[in-house]
């Protein structure tokens, strides 16, 4: 049987009665509390693998993706406003669906926050990389004198040797995680008002270069494949990557007047206002320059991050070959200063999406540690920095290795095949507790709950099997890993089996 173990929500949730928040939050504050967090990586990172993927077409996987987060958020946010607590999913099928179904999602999140960290970084090393390539510091350098050699540049899969920047970001962001510096609320705001600046800048640009002949084929990849990776959804798969970020919506229920009717508001409006933004971004960026995919001799789109897909890109200007696309594109429209001025934006402001992913990553394992389902020492606290440096550590590391080596999409991949399985997972959570618990209190109620959530899952799946074979190979090694240790470790020493829960 699956579902043993349940830690009871009431006791989950004497943590949360010691200190109540105010309910002060509105719809508007929620709207732009979803924008905030969603834009980011995935428009600025994700546009030339998603072109790769499904040409023109990449726009319909955006309105794919964001329909899948919409129907997942709306289960969320039930769940969340529950159980206003610490561990994300991890704690919500610790008090639904038991400690098994607990650990799969616990686990799951490390590829989520983890690998989405390692994504970001990567992300952020390719737009440094063109900023090097073509600054010149005012006219004190020739433009590509601070250039990295090329080998640096990438990791193997790419065509390079060793991603240098991006693993020197995620050892940066790792030793800010360790002494405990955190963010400002005004420097993220900040930052969130950097990138919608940059993203309207560039689609007020590109938009009037459009030439409808740059749509044509609009669906090169077609649908998809039966092995997944291309087509429009293997894009969505990859792009919704970028609409991870919208559940700060739901975790902030607890503060928010009125969440019945404002969560809602809030989660549904972000994303129609990101994917409005999305679309333009695509739009624009296919219609000016062209996003027709690199083919093998053969006809086939090549699958992008691979060794073939690199000798193919080498020399090329093409859309999907840029580590910096929009950057890229403003250069191609004879707009390289502004180009830069978009690669400085996100230069800017992706060190606070990878600090935020780890953060979360670190959080998790450290929850799960506190739990007795991994080791006691994942759950150390330096006495110096209060923070818990163990697993800070052991999480920067993993990160700045895969970032270093691995390219950005099947990184992306892999960090979705987590997020998916945990949507999935609290979907179900939410009708399950409809019928354990129909009288508990809920601050929020998913509508329609017995169409909504059944969809939700469906979606998750749907995007799954469209991942890029890499991602689904990669994740099934991750789950067995993870069932081992479990077996081997925590289910023998769990808190809530020893009785110390």
């Amino acid at each position: 049987m699956l579902f043993w173990r349940v830690k009871p929500l009431d006791k989950i949730l004497e943590t949360a009665e010691k200190k109540s928040l105010k309910r002060q939050l509105g719809p508007i504050q929620l709207t732009l509390l979803g924008i905030g967090a969603v834009i980011g990586t995935g428009i600025f990172v994700l546009t030339a693998e998603a072109g790769q993927k499904a040409g023109p077409g990449m726009m319909l996987a955006f309105v794919i993706a964001a329909i899948v987060c919409a129907l997942a958020a709306l289960a969320y946010a039930e769940l969340a406003a529950m159980v206003p607590v610490s561990g994300s999913a991890y704690t919500y099928t610790y008090g639904v669906l038991g400690e098994f179904i607990a650990w799969i999602v616990g686990w799951a999140l490390g590829l989520e926050y983890g690998i989405g960290a390692a994504t970001v970084c990567v992300g952020w090393s390719g737009y440094m990389n063109g900023l090097l390539s073509h600054a010149d510091l005012f006219g004190l350098v020739q433009p590509g004198a601070l250039a990295l050699p090329e080998a640096l540049r990438t990791g193997p899969f790419a065509g390079g040797t060793f991603n240098l920047l991006a693993f020197l970001i995620g050892l940066a962001v790792t030793v800010l995680l360790v002494i405990g510096t955190s963010k400002s609320a005004r420097v993220n705001a900040v930052l969130v008002a950097i990138k919608i600046v940059a993203l309207t800048m560039f689609i007020a640009i590109a938009f009037p270069s459009v030439q409808s002949t740059n749509f044509e084929p609009f669906l090169p990849g077609g649908w998809g494949s039966p092995t997944g990776g291309v087509g429009v959804l293997g894009a969505a798969a990859s792009i919704f990557f970028a609409y991870v970020g919208f559940d700060a919506v739901s975790t902030a229920a607890e503060e928010t007047k009125n969440p019945n009717r404002n969560i809602p508001i809030g989660l549904i409006g972000s994303l129609v206002i990101c994917t409005i933004f999305y679309l333009l971004v695509g739009y624009s960026a296919a219609g000016s320059v062209g996003a027709q995919p690199m083919l093998s001799a053969a006809g086939v789109v090549l699958d992008p991050g691979s060794p073939e897909m690199a000798a193919a890109c080498a020399g090329s200007q093409a859309l999907v070959c840029s580590k910096e696309p929009l950057a890229h594109v403003l250069r191609l429209l004879g707009h390289p200063q502004l180009g830069n001025w978009i690669g400085a934006a996100a230069i800017l402001a992706l060190p606070s999406v990878i600090l935020m992913m780890m953060f979360g990553q670190t959080r998790i394992f450290f929850t799960m540690s506190r739990d007795g389902l991994l080791p006691d020492v994942l759950s150390k606290v330096h006495p110096r920095f209060f923070t818990p440096h163990v697993i800070t550590i052991l999480t920067g590391a993993v990160v700045a290795i895969c970032s270093a080596v691995f390219p950005v999409g099947k990184l992306a991949d892999t960090s979705n095949s987590g997020t998916l399985l945990a949507f999935a997972m609290v979907s179900i959570g939410v009708l399950i507790l409809r019928k354990q618990q129909p009288d508990r209190p809920r601050p929020f109620r998913t509508p329609m709950a017995w169409i909504v959530c059944p969809l939700a899952v469906v979606g998750c799946l749907l995007l799954f099997v469209n991942l890029s074979p890499f991602a689904k190979e990669f994740f099934v090694g991750w789950a067995i890993v993870g069932l081992v240790l479990y077996r081997l470790y925590g289910y023998h020493r769990s808190h809530l089996a020893n009785g110390r829960a």
